[in-house]
């Protein structure tokens, strides 16, 4: 299955100047998650950009959250290819 690049630190974020302070160019510009598709999309639609930047910015704490874990849970039993509706909740 092909996978998407998932910037740990969305890059929306690093103008913010919390998030300059807390992590350098280098770790801002690096830090990517290799994901498949449903996944890019479920974090995306659970999980806001500075969310993402301040809280969820490794493997381990996104694996944390309840929502993509129960999710990636699901999803591993799925066959290769399966492509499942992703609802965004309203913001």
């Amino acid at each position: 299955m092909r996978t998407t690049r998932h910037h740990l630190i969305p890059r929306r974020t690093h103008r913010l100047k919390r998030i300059r302070k807390r992590f350098d160019r280098e770790e801002r510009l690096t830090a990517i998650l290799h994901v498949c598709r449903p996944c890019h999309s479920h974090i995306h639609a659970v999980l806001g950009e500075k969310e993402l930047a301040e809280t969820y910015n490794s493997r381990a704490a996104l694996r944390a959250h309840p929502e993509i874990a129960t999710f990636i849970d699901w999803l591993a039993d799925k066959p290769p290819g399966f492509r499942p509706q992703i609802r965004r909740p309203k913001r």
